[in-house]
This record gives structure tokens, C-alpha cells and sequence, in this order.
């Protein structure tokens, strides 16, 4: 495709037909319309629903996808039926707000169709990861800024402020990949300067008082983020520091998630540019080249799941942690969600930095996505979520045992959002 950057109207045409022709016709189907949420515990092809059983995090996904559907059909950006999302959105906050929360404050993991509470590690509780709450968070908040409810947003505010005190407490669950003793993840605050980004617009929209404070905490976690994680030598985004110089030269600390540091960097110089922050924008425009390159795999092409810092095979001392396995067993893999991220993340930072690489790098990524992930031969509108590094597809769990709607239809509404600005 022949892209002309003074005329962005087709490439526009093209993201506005995938999602409403394609994504929403698959997911569209999986709204679980008797009870509220979405049923997507489906096979990597989409093709047969293997568990009616619904994971928090995903369901908070869905809430927020549905509800940014429902802002751009309204504003004409989209042609979806907006008596459709709204009715699917008020079952499914419903269904989070009656079932998910735990007497505690934290919310379950996992949970039957009807809301009943299940345990996704036998003996190991119900509140199993602060990801989920984190995904409540986002859902509600979007939720409640789009359709201007203060209820919605004095949960997700609530599940925001329960969160950040849980950060400073032993014993901080985040499974299904624990953070060992003494190390520090770029997970923790990459997701926290999310949550707290949305909620301060949120809650400036809803004129609450509240978007203050929420608004300094999402700096301090912007800055955590690139000052902490960020290698000024190497222009990369650290996934995991460890806590001394021997633990530095582990598979653990030298790898790199490409996908991760392309996301958050989108986090980064959204943030960066609303607080005319230059030097962060381009420190994060730095930090997706990295990850590109050191991630990129030149045979092949596509996004590596993982890779060392210098780039192919992790390496380094092993530590005998289930993450490090994960790593070294998986990385050649292709994940669809990365490569979705590297489509927004590259146009996002061509509008701000007008760097010409990133045109090439969008070109680079356009060309592999579109010939490697969609699910050509079933023709579920969807992608295929996981293949080999030649992109044959493959039958593996992820994260979760799901097939989640979240980063590429969040990516590809975030573009049309994009193109339809003119910034480009």
C-alpha cells in the first residue's frame, strides 16, 4: 500500500473498515448478552470456545474497548449502533460492579459466566493479581467519561487509590508472573502511569477536583519510568532491575519485551505532550527505536516476544524463575499484540517528532502485520494470536488462556483517533 502522508483519508478508510468489518464482527458475537461481559476464553484461531469462564482483566478491557467504540461511533468516526454498545456496556459494568469486588477492596481474578468466584491457581485466593484491579480501573474510567457518570468514576478512583496503597505492601500479588523478592519490574509503573493518565482525564472531564492530585501521580510515575527503567547509553527501556550488579547479568535483567517498551513509550509521550514535556517525547522516541531494532528479527521480520539487549536470544545467568523460563522458552514466538502496538506507537511518534524513520518503521510493520496475522482461512474477522518465528500458528497459552479484544482494537481506535486529528 502506497501511503501518501499529505492525504491520510485511505489509510484512515482501511483501520475504520478492520474494525468495524472485521473486530467488532468477531467480538461482536462474543458479548455475553444474558449475563454482561464477553466470553473470549476461545482457541488462538478464534474458532471454538473452550471455557465460558471470564477473566476480570479481560472483562475491564472489553468495558473500555466498547466504550471508545461508543465515543467515535458518536463522533462519527465510526458507524457502529450506539443504542447496541451502550445496552452491552451497562451489563457488563453491572456485572464487574455486583461480582468482582472482594471484602477486602481488591477484585477476583477469575470468575464463572455468572459472576460466581473461581480460583485460577487452586489454594492460591481469589485475588490473585493487581493487574486485574488495575484493568477494573481503566474500564470504569473510560466507562465514565464517555457517557459523563461520576458513579463509574468514583469506583474507578476508588479501585485507583486501594491500588497505589497495595503497591506499598509485602506480598504484592501479580500473577500469573510473581515479581521475585528484591527486583523491580517496568510492568508495575508502565501500568500505573495508564491508569492513572485516563483517570485524570477522567476526572477533568467530570470537573472533579480529584484530577489534581491524580494528575502529579501520573508524572511521578511517567518520571519512574524514564528515569529508573530507561538507559540513557543504550536508549532501551529495562524490564527488570535487579537488586545488585551479579542479579544485573541474569536472562531476567538483560532481556528486552519489545512489545512492553513500545507500549508504555505511547504512554510516555502522550503524557509528555499534554505536559509539554520535549525531553520525554524524544527519550521515548529513542526508546521504540531501540526496542525495534533490538527486537526486530531481520530473517523473518516480525517483533521477537523477546530478546537480549543486544538483541536475539536472551542470555545471561539463570535464576531458576518461572518468568526467566517463560522468556527462554518462548521468545522466538510472534505475538500478535506487540506488532499492533508498534502500528500506533510509530504513527503516534512521527506526529510528534516528524522523524522520518518512523514512517519507515510503520511501512516495515504494515507490511508484516497484514500479511502474517489475520486469520485469512477461517475468515473470523480476527487474528490469529500466536505463531511460530516463521509465522506458522500455533496452539499456546499466552498469558491467560484467552483470546483478548483489547490491544489491537485499542490500537487501531487510537489511530483513526490519530488520523482523524490531521497530525499527521
Amino acid at each position: 500500500m502506497d501511503f501518501r502522508w499529505n492525504d491520510t483519508t485511505d489509510l484512515r478508510n482501511f483501520y475504520k473498515d478492520l474494525l468495524q468489518n472485521n473486530f467488532y464482527r468477531f467480538w461482536n458475537k462474543a458479548v455475553d448478552r444474558q449475563n454482561g461481559g464477553i466470553f473470549n476464553c476461545f482457541n488462538n484461531a478464534g474458532t471454538e470456545l473452550v471455557s465460558g469462564n471470564k477473566y476480570t482483566w479481560s472483562q475491564g478491557r472489553f468495558v473500555w474497548i466498547w466504550s471508545k467504540l461508543y465515543s467515535l461511533s458518536k463522533r462519527r468516526m465510526l458507524s457502529l449502533d450506539l443504542n447496541d454498545l451502550q445496552e452491552d456496556l451497562e451489563r457488563t459494568v453491572g456485572f464487574l460492579e455486583k461480582n468482582v469486588f472482594m471484602n477486602n477492596g481488591n477484585c477476583v481474578f477469575l470468575t464463572d459466566e455468572k459472576g460466581n468466584w473461581l480460583e485460577s491457581i487452586p489454594g492460591k485466593g481469589f485475588d490473585t493479581s493487581f493487574y486485574a484491579d488495575c484493568f477494573v480501573a481503566l474500564g470504569f474510567s473510560e466507562y465514565a467519561r464517555v457517557f459523563k457518570n461520576k458513579h463509574y468514576a468514583d469506583l474507578a478512583f476508588k479501585i485507583y487509590r486501594h491500588t497505589t496503597e497495595r503497591l506499598h505492601q509485602e506480598g504484592l500479588r501479580s500473577d500469573p508472573y510473581p515479581i521475585p523478592k528484591g527486583y523491580r519490574f517496568h510492568s508495575v509503573p508502565m501500568i500505573m502511569l495508564n491508569v492513572s493518565e485516563e483517570l485524570t482525564l477522567t476526572l477533568r472531564t467530570l470537573d472533579d477536583d480529584r484530577d489534581e492530585e491524580v494528575d502529579k501521580e501520573s508524572c511521578g510515575y511517567m518520571s519512574e519510568v524514564m528515569e529508573d527503567f530507561y538507559n540513557e547509553n543504550e536508549g532501551r527501556i529495562i524490564e527488570v532491575v535487579g537488586p545488585d550488579a551479579v542479579s544485573r547479568g541474569s536472562v531476567l535483567c538483560r532481556h528486552v519485551n519489545p512489545g512492553h517498551a513500545i507500549e508504555d513509550m505511547w504512554f510516555v509521550m502522550s503524557l509528555a505532550k499534554r505536559k509539554n514535556r520535549p525531553d520525554y517525547i524524544g527519550k521515548a522516541a529513542s526508546a521504540v527505536k531501540s526496542a525495534i531494532r533490538t527486537g526486530w528479527d531481520s530473517e523473518f521480520g516480525g517483533l521477537f516476544r523477546f530478546s537480549d539487549a543486544t538483541g536475539g536470544e536472551p542470555k545471561g545467568t539463570k535464576t531458576g524463575d518461572p518468568y526467566e523460563k517463560l522468556i527462554l522458552d518462548t521468545w522466538d514466538t510472534k505475538l500478535w499484540w506487540p506488532h499492533s502496538e508498534m502500528l500506533y506507537t510509530t504513527l503516534l511518534a512521527y506526529a510528534l517528532t516528524k522523524d522520518q524513520e518512523f514512517v519507515s518503521l510503520y511501512k516495515m510493520a504494515h507490511e508484516y502485520v497484514f500479511r502474517t496475522f489475520p486469520d485469512i482461512e477461517n475468515n473470523t474477522g480476527e487474528w490469529v494470536q500466536i505463531r511460530d518465528r516463521a509465522g506458522k500458528p500455533i496452539e499456546k497459552v499466552v498469558a491467560l488462556p484467552v483470546k483478548d479484544p483489547y490491544h489491537i482494537m485499542r490500537n487501531i481506535a487510537l489511530i483513526i483517533e490519530l488520523l482523524g486529528q490531521n497530525q499527521l
